[in-house]
């Protein structure tokens, strides 16, 4: 291929020495290995001139930044999450969106359940324990916290990674598992993951563990606040590796501190990288910056899918993942 005829292609955010490499076999890259972050302006500037753009989640795709790049095409965003797409106006302006889901499926799993378990057997609590020299002596109440085997698991939001949850909690752990999902799987399936659709209140009241893992939009947005927390059990904990937004962090904060609610696991936050500085002073809660899908062969599989997106859009008029497939048919 000609370069001059390749189309140009901005990777916002370091990335894969491999998967530059696979782009470049198509486009002209302009990557950004060193880490520079733009905002306002300075994003939209940096953006111009480009036919696609390789994101990571969090650059801000909208109505105002699409009518100062017209030249652009695609945004493939390397996560499963999209919020920073506004779809519609992406949708309008004829520019396609992709996103990466299924690949993280299986390791976002195993991470909430690794946050749960931390979170019931206070094992944060226990290192900085031991770290700061506190230990000397053994008791029969030394940061005991609550069981996970045997207890009562509430999922909310009961799609791929719920579901893989559930098949790890049911079959590894024998919890009972309850779930609240906008749709309710058909009877095969709850019978496959030996889970039960309940209201959210009686999850709540029921749940000796909460989970959540629903995506955020503006009806997901403090889905769990005061008034949630308040129907938990005193001795029950909440993991959140959906999205920030889903939890009110404030309320939170003071539920821990009120003792309301035992502990809470959190990967993900309001406003992050910033997280609520009543959040960081609760010894309660386990903290994590955002790394549910943190695995080497996970995030490559992910950082792929988001340049087969890329590939397939320019060489063949297709995507793996699209968001707005209409935009293909146009």
């Amino acid at each position: 291929m000609d370069l001059s005829s390749k189309p140009h292609i901005l990777v916002t955010q370091p990335v894969f020495d491999e998967v530059l490499e696979r782009l470049r076999q198509y486009f002209v890259v302009t990557d950004n290995q060193a880490g520079v972050q733009w905002s306002g302006d300075a994003w939209v500037q940096r953006l111009q001139g480009f036919d696609g753009v390789f994101t990571f989640g969090v650059e801000r795709i909208d109505a105002a930044v699409l009518a100062q790049c017209p030249r652009l095409r695609i945004c493939a965003n390397m996560t499963v999450g999209y919020n920073n797409f506004d779809v519609d106006a992406m949708t309008a302006a004829g520019v396609l969106a992709t996103n990466a889901p299924d690949v993280l499926t299986e390791t976002t799993a195993d991470f909430g359940f690794a946050l749960l378990l931390a979170t019931a057997r206070r094992v944060c609590e226990g290192e900085r324990f031991l770290r700061a020299g506190q230990w000397q002596r053994w008791r029969y109440d030394m940061l005991a916290g609550a069981d996970v085997h045997g207890t009562t698991l509430g999922i909310i939001g009961m799609g791929r990674i719920g579901q893989a949850i559930a098949r790890r909690a049911a079959l590894g752990f024998g919890m009972r598992v309850l779930y609240h999902n906008r749709s309710r799987l058909d009877a095969a399936q709850e019978a496959t993951l030996q889970a039960q659709w309940v209201d959210k209140a009686t999850l709540l009241a029921q749940a000796d563990h909460v989970l959540l893992v629903v995506p955020y939009s503006a009806q997901t947005h403090h889905l769990i606040g005061a008034a949630e927390l308040a129907q938990m059990k005193p001795s029950a904990t909440l993991v959140n590796i959906a999205r920030g937004g889903v939890v009110d962090d404030a309320a939170l904060a003071q539920a821990l501190v009120d003792g309301r609610i035992a502990a809470a696991g959190l990967d993900v936050f309001e406003g992050e990288p910033a997280v609520h500085p009543a959040l960081l002073q609760a010894p309660n809660a386990v903290l994590t910056p955002h790394i549910a899908s943190a695995s080497i062969p996970t995030r490559r599989a992910m950082a792929n899918l988001a340049a087969d997106n890329l590939i397939a859009f320019f060489t063949q008029g297709q995507a793996r993942t699209a968001l707005n497939p209409q935009v293909l048919v146009r």
